[in-house]
């Protein structure tokens, strides 16, 4: 199996919204940004997949060593090896992939955020930094569309956790900040015993509409000149802004039921948005 063989089975294999979004681009382009996906699959299964908190440094680390041998020297793993060409062709950010990982560390020294500025700089890493990588892979003529770029993997990473509160907190993780749910009179507690009080419908509701604030930022953001370039992130907003509004239809229902949209829904909105141009 060649590495981008092995890259693009991993997303294959994902099941995720983001295998759809990939569907319309071509060869090349598909290729690349497959290879940024499934380094971003190896580096959260690295924390998601390990019981254990250091062998999971030890796993991350090892990637942050595999990522250095991208740009100097002879990578191990098939993913890092079909990234050689993609940094050299799109000229992407070493301290962006470095970010990334540090993102992911994060899920090992955090189990709760006091407020959004911390959540934020969680969102930037996990997700702000691969919008902003993606975007270079899709085609950036303009400063902006970098900005659209980090605002819209934000809005992606709200939604994200929005859908898992339930499964996450069943694991320990509070992904709410602390200051608004004392705010909201809601406890820790209520997230995992699942209490679907109407306080935590209000805050629920208050989450959602902040990833929706992050959509509307990101569109808002985005300048003509790089918009049909960019069809492949404003695919995956399509889908993920639908899940969203899925999610908050649900309300409190969230923290019990794991709300998802049907593969023909996904496809349908890939092919609108893309012909949307």
């Amino acid at each position: 199996m060649t590495p981008d063989e092995y890259c693009a089975d991993r997303a294959a294999k994902s099941g995720s919204s983001f295998y759809y979004s990939f569907r319309f681009l071509p060869p090349p382009q598909r290729r690349a940004i497959t290879a940024l996906y499934a380094f971003c699959r190896e580096v959260d299964d690295a924390v998601d997949e390990t019981s254990d908190p250091g062998v999971a440094r030890t796993r991350l680390d090892w990637w942050r060593a595999q990522i250095d041998t991208i740009w100097n020297g002879a990578p191990a793993h098939p993913v890092a090896r079909a990234l050689v060409p993609v940094v050299r062709d799109h000229g992407l950010d070493r301290a962006h992939f470095h970010g990334i990982v540090d993102g992911m560390q994060m899920d090992l020294d955090w189990n709760r955020y006091p407020d959004f500025a911390t959540l934020e700089v969680y969102c930037h890493r996990v997700a702000g930094l691969v919008g902003m990588l993606s975007a270079e892979i899709f085609g950036v003529t303009r400063d902006a569309t970098r900005v659209y770029a980090r605002a819209l993997g934000i809005a992606l990473q709200l939604t994200n956790i929005l859908r898992d509160v339930g499964e996450d907190a069943r694991r320990n993780r509070i992904y709410v900040p602390l200051d608004e749910i004392t705010a909201a009179g809601v406890s820790v507690d209520d997230f995992i015993l699942y209490r679907e009080t109407d306080a935590m419908r209000a805050l629920l509701a208050q989450q959602a509409d902040r990833a929706a604030h992050w959509y509307d930022t990101a569109y808002a953001t985005l300048p003509d000149a790089d918009r049909r370039a960019q069809r492949t992130g404003l695919v995956m907003g399509a889908i993920y802004r639908r899940l969203l509004h899925e999610v908050r239809d649900e309300g409190a229902g969230v923290l019990n039921r794991r709300v998802s949209l049907t593969p023909m829904t996904k496809l349908w909105l890939a092919w609108r948005t893309w012909m949307r141009g």
